[in-house]
């Protein structure tokens, strides 16, 4: 059962942030998709409505949301593709997290932190889920993000549903690597 809960998991990241044209889904401008047509247009991918149901409710990292009445799903964040998430600016904490792998270093040093093909740069208070991010890539490089200091500078923060943090980028004055 895992094992399909994981390749849910990846496919509805897959449609709902980078690609729902590619099984014919239309995504509202908040990045909403009806679950029903979700289904109907994923049945050869043997997406049943219990499977995702299931897959969104055990998600670790909670990707993603179901709408109040259950009739819509959305990724939480992560989108390639134009969506409007409508989250209001927060005040960040003082200093939030970053997980990369080693070898982007050199470009973050010349670069910052940028989004790149997605919306934002994603932060978190969390250095477990640091950690988990930055090794997906190769060895854990862990950046300490002055987010405090951005906020007044004029930076805006925003917080997903699922506690991850978002800013357009990071400079590099506001970054500092964590030796262990």
């Amino acid at each position: 059962m895992q094992q399909d809960l994981t390749r849910v998991s990846k496919y509805l990241s897959f449609i709902l942030r980078h690609r729902p044209d590619s099984i014919g889904l239309s995504l509202d401008a908040n990045g909403w998709a009806s679950i029903r047509e979700l289904v109907d247009k994923s049945s050869a991918a043997g997406l049943t409505h219990e499977l995702l149901e299931i897959a969104v409710a055990t998600n670790d990292k909670q990707r993603f949301a179901i709408s109040a009445d259950g009739d819509f799903i959305r990724a939480n964040q992560g989108h390639s593709i134009e969506v409007e998430l409508d989250l209001a600016p927060v005040t960040p904490p003082e200093q939030l997290l970053h997980g990369t792998a080693t070898r982007f270093w050199s470009s973050i040093q010349a670069q910052g932190l940028q989004k790149g093909q997605r919306h934002h740069v994603h932060l978190t208070e969390s250095r477990a889920v640091a950690q988990s991010v930055g090794s997906r890539y190769g060895q854990t490089l862990l950046l300490e993000i002055r987010s405090g200091a951005m906020h007044e500078a004029g930076f805006k923060f925003f917080k997903t549903a699922n506690h991850v943090w978002l800013v357009e980028r990071v400079p590099i004055e506001f970054i500092r690597v964590i030796h262990d």
